[in-house]
């Protein structure tokens, strides 16, 4: 076949891309654009010839690159008319030469002064390393429950109702509302998600059996919730008896060889549903963190006979999740439902219900109310910590400005020098700011390795999991903005008190530190230390508060006391058979069972009556469903009456009441009294002191115990002190092996249960105490620097004290006189600080601690001795000097 002729004619010589040769005319200085041009040119043919033309336009590209140095760069702004000619003569690389001149100086005094630099590098590393973490512990909290697609759209149904002048928000639901939503008010919802509680159930395949904690949910629910599927969809819980699986317990479950995919799961021994569906983890941060399976509502509610006998309106025991329209407003639907409870159940109108909707941008950080209807929540932690990273860094930053203006003497005549031979003030400013970011950037990689090792602890520490956004531009934006931040803060202080000295009177040797120019120093000294010693009486008042409550009589024995939920139906109905079987092992000296667990109160309750009562005063209790030997396995202590007995026949209809219930109900003799719930009277047979089963900052709630071996949640086990626990627990895992053979032995010690209740606050105490000792340690690294430089600035006259029979225990005591005196200054600044602060903190806890005075005395007397410490080894160092030396040159 005969070739065709091109018809572009023949090929164009290969050239070098235009928009590189753009980029070198806009970025290189005039005077040097044809040299640079004219051999990257030449360099790029001669390539040609070698290589393909594609490699030879990537070498050229990457040859421009590596010529937009500031060596050849051009100004930005023309100047005025003359100044053609003088950078023709002059350059523009002078500016940039003189850049690198200021950070090869700002070098050399590093390496020339390494103690300075050491405490200036080290104190910045800290410094920031501290506000690195808090900045992603922030970010963490802030971030919260972002993971999801609709986050901005998801909303908790909630409602409010004041009783007795106590307000009180709760998200218990009942079933009619959802339907409700759904219909009536569909035009203002793309879903509306019925839910259980997320709590532990057994989950079994085959021999492999796990206790999981997962969730009953529409079938909606996996797409408002945007979830990540793995395998199947997000459609997969329409199907009547199926069930959506968190990755890691399909994992658990199937190994790495068996596809979960329509395998036969069951749910406490009773239920059996197919894997339709695989999703990936959620992450920590997040409200849905345990929810590590997802089953139909429509299943929860078939399988439960309960549900089915209170599924009214009067029945709160159920969680609504909504996601509302795309041009919907949460506070105009707010308004559109917020009488729907009191038009179904009139008879609430004394409690002023309510419903509302809570965004799920609220959740985290603005979760609770106190009974005057006021937002609270953990955002207050989060600006709390926000301002400490700051004082903290701060702290830092003025380590750097004493230290510097503390030398001003030693560099006084540099720049008396560099005046004389032209510099300008802004040129000598440069040079400072050059230093200070020298320095910044040292330290700021240094914290960054600080916080790649301490970042494990304090996950720890924290209850977090978090990581290095190494992904995130904006992380490293903020990361090279805070440092630029960092050395201006840190270096504007030195720079403008430096620069402003005058060369005459340098040069000529009458140049001296005014008596005056000590004092911004030691204001400095007195913001680091009032701080510090703020952070200190924080930690301490923390400890208190929480060592307080853990202090505060219970009510029960917990000790040796185990609890283990009755998640399948083959420990219902055999109270006593499973009783006297663990008796007989002699690892057990009782056994019961009771709604809930003695560390928990979830159910409240109203229509009580009794004598007496006042018809305005509406009553509600906490409720607890016990068994006969409930007394004897907890051991609660009575303090009027008996405990309920098998000796007695009508205590079928008996009641206990703990002693807030007897004050509450404002019965002087209450043992023997009728009270009566929902019409049913119930005799009270015994009163019992206070067993704090809530929160333990809290006062302790009115709470009546009834017999009923139904109503059973949980079987408390108290174990034989006699035996070791191991082989005790070895014997009650035999015995429930009998009973319920497909079910996991799991238990929970009520004394680890308790301890759980401290969790939050104890967290806010450690992360407070290692912020305290950091910023502590940063403020004696910059007290340590200052005192090497008044002991260096003062060697002459130390000398002469010496020759004059001054002992080392008067010199230590001059040199440490004015640091002691600054501390002192700073105790009298942070005690008032700080009680307001705490006081106000304390507030939140009904049952608090008091602020005693001995708390701010061991603060000030621990920063006074640590303040001695530190300035002590300079201070003796100088003192012991031989005075010959010191004065050789006089």
């Amino acid at each position: 076949m005969k070739k065709l002729p091109n018809p572009t004619g023949p090929p164009k010589p290969a050239e070098p891309p235009r928009w590189a040769d753009r980029l070198l005319a806009w970025f290189v200085a005039p005077h040097l654009l044809e040299y640079i041009q004219g051999d990257l040119h030449e360099m790029f043919y001669k390539r040609i010839r070698e290589v393909s033309p594609a490699q030879a336009r990537w070498e050229y590209c990457r040859a421009v690159l590596q010529c937009l140095t500031p060596f050849f760069y051009k100004p930005l702004r023309p100047g005025p008319p003359y100044a053609a000619s003088l950078r023709d003569e002059y350059p523009n690389p002078a500016r940039t030469a003189m850049l690198r001149n200021y950070f090869k100086i700002a070098f050399r005094n590093l390496v020339k002064h390494k103690g300075y630099s050491f405490i200036n590098i080290g104190g910045l590393a800290t410094g920031m390393a501290v506000a690195l973490l808090i900045g992603l512990w922030m970010y963490d909290e802030l971030s919260f429950d972002k993971y999801h697609q609709n986050y901005d759209r998801i909303a908790k149904v909630l409602q409010s109702a004041t009783v007795n002048g106590d307000y009180g928000v709760g998200e218990s639901m009942p079933i009619p509302l959802g339907t409700e939503l759904r219909t009536a008010y569909a035009d203002n919802f793309s879903h509306v998600v019925m839910s259980s509680r997320t709590r532990e159930h057994i989950l079994a395949y085959g021999e492999r059996k796990f206790i999981k904690t997962g969730t009953f949910l529409s079938p909606e629910a996996p797409d408002m919730f945007t979830l990540k599927m793995l395998s199947g969809t997000r459609a997969g819980l329409k199907e009547p008896a199926s069930i959506l699986v968190s990755e890691s317990v399909a994992q658990a479950l199937f190994g790495n060889t068996d596809d979960p995919m329509g395998k036969i799961i069951r749910i406490d021994n009773k239920l059996n549903v197919k894997v339709t569906g695989v999703y990936k983890d959620l992450p920590y941060n997040t409200e849905f963190r345990d929810m590590t399976f997802i089953a139909p509502w429509d299943l929860y509610v078939s399988s439960e006979p309960w549900i089915k006998n209170n599924a009214g309106w009067e029945n709160n025991s159920f969680q609504i999740l909504v996601q509302i329209a795309p041009k919907a407003d949460f506070d105009a639907i707010s308004a559109k439902i917020s009488d729907l409870r009191l038009k179904h159940v009139p008879e609430v109108a004394f409690a002023k219900p309510e419903v509302f909707l809570h965004p799920m941008s609220r959740w985290h950080l603005y979760s609770g109310w106190d009974k005057s209807g006021n937002v609270e929540g953990r955002i207050q932690y989060v600006w709390l910590f926000g301002i400490i990273g700051v004082f903290v860094l701060v702290l830092a930053c003025i380590n750097f400005m004493n230290l510097a203006t503390a030398r001003s003497e030693k560099r006084a005549k540099e720049v008396g020098i560099r005046k004389a031979v032209g510099s300008v003030r802004s040129q000598l400013i440069s040079q400072f700011f050059s230093e200070s970011l020298l320095v910044v950037a040292v330290a700021f990689v240094l914290s960054f390795l600080l916080v790649l090792l301490l970042l494990p602890l304090f996950n720890e520490v924290a209850d977090k999991k978090l990581t290095i956004l190494w992904n995130e531009p904006l992380f490293w934006l903020s990361g090279l903005g805070f440092s630029l931040l960092t050395g201006l803060l840190a270096g504007s202080y030195p720079a403008l008190y430096l620069s402003s000295f005058q060369p005459v009177n340098v040069l000529k040797g009458t140049f001296r530190i005014g008596r005056f120019a000590s004092i911004p120093r030691k204001v400095l000294v007195i913001v680091q230390f009032t701080v510090s010693v703020t952070l200190i009486i924080g930690t301490i008042i923390v400890f208190r508060q929480i060592q307080y409550a853990k202090n505060r009589p219970i009510g029960y024995d917990r000790n040796g006391l185990i609890t283990v939920a009755m998640n399948t139906p083959e420990l219902s109905g055999r109270y006593n058979a499973l009783r006297n079987e663990l008796i007989e092992t002699g690892a057990v000296v009782e056994m019961s069972t009771s709604s809930t667990p003695v560390t928990k109160l979830s159910s409240q309750n109203v229509g009580f009556d009794w004598e007496g009562k006042d018809p305005n005063f509406k009553e509600q209790f906490g409720t607890v469903a016990v068994t006969h030997d409930f007394g004897k396995t907890v051991g609660w202590q009575f303090v009027a009456g008996r405990d309920f007995s098998r000796s007695f026949s009508t205590d079928s209809s008996g009641m206990v009441l703990n002693e807030t219930a007897a004050r509450y109900m404002g019965l002087k003799n209450p043992v023997g009294k009728i009270v009566k719930w929902n019409g049913k009277p119930f005799r009270v047979v015994g009163i019992v002191k206070d067993m704090v089963m809530g929160s333990p900052f809290e006062p302790v709630y009115q709470t009546v115990f009834v017999l009923n071996y139904d109503w059973a949640g949980v079987i408390n086990i108290k174990l034989n002190p006699q035996r070791s626990t191991s082989e005790s627990l070895a014997k009650i895992e035999a015995v429930f092996r009998q009973f319920s053979p497909g079910s996991p032995f799991d238990y929970k010690f009520s004394d680890q249960q308790f301890a759980l209740k401290f969790a939050a606050e104890e967290r806010i105490g450690k992360l407070a105490s290692v912020f305290a000792i950091l910023a502590i340690f940063i403020s004696c690294l910059g007290l340590f620097g200052l005192a090497s430089y008044v002991a260096e600035q003062r060697t002459k006259e130390i000398g002469v004290r010496k020759v004059l029979g001054a002992s080392v225990l008067n010199l230590w005591g001059l040199l440490s006189r004015d640091f002691v005196f600054l501390v002192v200054i700073s105790l009298a600044i942070a005690t008032p600080v700080a009680y307001y602060f705490l006081h106000n903190w304390l507030q939140a806890y009904e049952y608090r601690t008091e602020i005693s005075w001995w708390i701010f005395a061991a603060s000030g007397l621990g920063a006074l001795f640590v303040t001695l410490l530190t300035v002590s080894f300079q201070s003796i160092k100088a003192a012991l000097m031989n005075p010959v030396k010191s004065l050789r040159s006089e």
